[in-house]
């Protein structure tokens, strides 16, 4: 699998507007448009922090992963998000290697990428997230 680097680090929060005002006058940027991904039970929102960016999410509903995950340990980072050039080939690879996936096959994530997670039982404890790379568009 090729990396093609760190796409974003996801914070859960359980307020969205505040948390994005915090990081609007701490560092004098402008968040993103907040999104709704249905499939994922979440509202998203991106700061872009020029080499990195930083996504912002919040459960829509109270079954939503995020919902348990901030009753279990409160606001902060969830995850981090891997570039890879090929979705597909990555978890091929991985599931040759014997690792656990949250998703053997790609679903749909912020802005339509394809998306898939590795389990923290095969990451130290860690959950990390492979998106392809878009195509750019000329």
């Amino acid at each position: 699998m090729k990396i093609l680097g760190i796409d974003h680090i996801s914070i859960a929060t359980g307020d969205i507007s505040g948390l994005r005002e915090i990081f609007e006058r701490l560092f004098g940027m402008e968040g993103g448009p907040v999104e709704s991904n249905l499939a994922n039970k979440v509202a998203l929102s991106f700061l872009d922090f020029g080499n990195i960016n930083v996504e912002l999410i919040e459960p829509t509903v109270e079954d939503s992963p995020i919902s348990k995950f901030l009753e279990k340990r409160g606001p902060g980072i969830h995850h981090f998000c891997v570039l890879v050039d090929d979705i597909d080939r990555a978890l091929e690879e991985l599931l040759a290697k014997n690792v656990k996936l949250l998703d053997r096959k790609p679903r749909v994530g912020a802005g339509g990428a394809r998306i898939a997670f590795i389990h923290p039982d095969s990451a130290g404890g860690i959950l990390i997230e492979l998106k392809e790379q878009k195509p750019k568009s000329h």
